[in-house]
């Protein structure tokens, strides 16, 4: 992360012209007591009143100076502060969307959220209008010191006296509210975590009538955010009195003390006067100092947690000199690959070759690592051992936007953005897809007929996460976005396991027209017996391989699942032995 300075050095030309307008608007707001002076020694106690009408007159341009120069250093300070702050969420999010995915497999989508948004508002108050007054306070006290000084240095001792005690106080202040504020800015991470987690998972809560234990558990975070609080507010409560007191105090002093040189002939009426006036404008600044501290503390905290993020650094990174290919064929080569997570071994010794247009499916039980061969291709994650080649290169030689941009994918977990059909299926080359392009998309995915029943067809407004679609549809228009996309690499994770079996297999037949290097990972044999190789695996590895009939004949694991799915199907034992006849795997489809 940038220093803060960083951002601040950009504008401070704009921050020099705000403080030039504080010094202004607090010296004409100064001179109000002075003239103050004038109108009692000269006026009431002199008798000079033709002054008084300028003066008066005085006072009024006074007003109107102060007025102007005060609106245009807070209106500085909020340009300035929004547009550092829209450039620190700018560089925040851009550096979280570079991070690998371990760095979201350990954190979790409410304390992102939190720093993104909370932490970087605080920071905006800090530097918009908590600097303002931090820097008025100190401008306003040094100006008040020097006129009281002026004045009479005698009764100028006493505020001096008390500033020290003032700033003391709220440095303890500042010390005591910096833990908690650390402990309330995570306990907010956690609430917003609950919530976020309890909201986009309503359906399952309900499904599961655990809407007391989902409550019981907000209400304990809640509990605890409560508590923090109530900390804050009783550290504050215990320090704040002190500050009225002093401010409360001072002003009477003065007075007193005053009215004895007045009547010693020390100081006129008027310098007491101007005086009292100073004593009570120096009285504010005291006050804020702990209601300033308490927001400095707040937007310090929030600046230690988003620099704990920007240290994060991604695992996954390019070479100094990518390789570029003028055009991405879609050879794949797995060579000896090897995987491990978090010391867990996920894929071992992982070896074949696909040729540009060709298929390979891919199967195994459930934890066996199929989707941690899509992981390891597009370089979410980086492999432990062996290489992986795409049209000869190997990835890690390459740019990762031309990697992940030459592959589409249709992921098992579906999720669609909150947004039109027509903008969901763009998705992924939103300004190259035109509306004819997105109409073939979804016919290719057999969701033309329900798109084009619904009210708005292609402009209909999925909810968050497809809410409001069936798990098939959702599915259908996961598949038109990557058959939109149209790149040389076609990857399909268990993307039909919510469709019917027919309509399963009109979709098999437009995908076998695409020309496309295609990656199937299924538990459905009808999904990958045509394809040109099929490797079964079990433990990580690879523990069968061969085309549809030549798996049949092994009698493993293929063989078990081929039985599991179809057997009803089949008269007798003997007809595995021609299962290879197309119109007898045909019938058992």
């Amino acid at each position: 992360m940038k220093k803060i300075t960083t951002y601040i050095l950009k504008y401070w030309y704009a921050y020099a012209l705000a403080i030039l307008c504080i010094v202004i608007a607090v010296s004409l707001d100064m001179l109000s007591p002075l003239v103050t002076k004038r109108i009692i020694d000269n006026v009431i106690i002199g008798g000079e009143m033709d002054l008084l009408p300028k003066m008066l007159i005085l006072i009024f341009l006074i007003g109107i100076g102060r007025c102007i120069f005060q609106y245009l250093k807070e209106l500085i300070f909020d340009l300035v502060s929004a547009r550092i702050t829209v450039n620190i969420r700018r560089d925040l999010f851009n550096h979280i969307q570079r991070l690998s995915l371990n760095f979201f497999d350990k954190n979790n989508t409410g304390e992102l959220m939190s720093r993104v948004k909370d932490d970087v508002d605080h920071i905006w108050a800090a530097l918009g209008f908590v600097s303002m007054l931090i820097i008025e306070v100190v401008i306003h006290t040094g100006i008040v010191l020097f006129c009281m000084y002026n004045l009479s240095p005698s009764l100028a001792i006493f505020p001096t006296m008390v500033l020290p005690i003032v700033a003391a106080l709220a440095l303890l202040m500042e010390k005591k509210l910096g833990k908690i504020y650390e402990a309330i800015s995570e306990e907010n991470a956690q609430l917003n975590t609950v919530a976020q987690e309890n909201l986009a998972g309503v359906r399952t809560v309900k499904a599961f009538a655990r809407e007391k234990h989902e409550i019981t558990k907000f209400l304990s975070h809640n509990k605890r955010y409560y508590d923090l609080n109530m900390q804050q507010s009783k550290v504050f409560i215990k320090l704040y009195p002190y500050f009225q007191f002093i401010t409360k105090l001072l002003p009477m002093l003065v007075i007193m003390i005053g009215g004895y040189q007045v009547i010693e002939g020390k100081i006129t009426l008027g310098t007491l006067g101007a005086f009292a006036e100073y004593s009570t404008n120096i009285v504010w600044p005291m006050e804020m100092l702990g209601w300033l501290s308490n927001e400095l503390a707040s937007a310090i905290a929030s600046t230690k947690r988003i620099k704990k993020i920007f240290t994060e650094t991604p695992l996954i990174t390019e070479s100094t000199h990518p390789v570029v290919l003028n055009e991405v064929k879609g050879s794949v080569r797995f060579n000896h690959v090897s995987f491990s997570l978090t010391e867990k071994n996920i894929l071992s010794d992982i070896s074949f070759d696909l040729a540009a247009g060709k298929t390979i499916g891919i199967m195994g039980a459930t934890g066996t690592g199929k989707s941690s061969i899509v992981n390891i291709l597009q370089r979410f994650y980086d492999i432990t051992e062996g290489e992986i080649y795409l049209d000869g290169v190997n990835i890690k030689e390459m740019t990762l936007h031309q990697l992940r941009s030459s592959i589409s994918l249709v992921m098992q977990d579906v999720f669609l953005f909150s947004d039109t059909i027509n903008e969901n299926v763009k998705l992924g080359k939103r300004k190259h897809v035109g509306n004819d392009e997105v109409i073939d998309a979804v016919q290719g995915a057999q969701a033309r007929d329900f798109i084009e029943r619904m009210e708005e067809q292609y402009e209909t407004i999925v909810g968050e996460r497809g809410v409001g679609l069936s798990g098939g549809q959702k599915q259908r228009l996961s598949i038109a976005r990557a058959l939109a996309k149209k790149t040389p690499i076609l990857i399909l994770d268990d993307s039909t396991s919510a469709l019917d079996m027919e309509t399963e297999l009109m979709i098999q037949r437009s995908l076998a027209q695409i020309e496309a290097t295609k990656i199937i990972i299924a538990h459905r044999i009808s999904a990958v017996r045509n394809a040109d190789e099929i490797i079964i695996l079990e433990d990580g590895m690879i523990a069968e391989r061969g085309t549809h009939d030549s798996l049949l004949q092994n009698k493993g694991y293929y063989y078990k699942t081929f039985m599991a799915q179809y057997g009803d199907y089949l008269d007798t034992p003997e007809d595995l032995e021609v299962v290879n006849d197309e119109r007898k795997v045909a019938a058992c489809q």
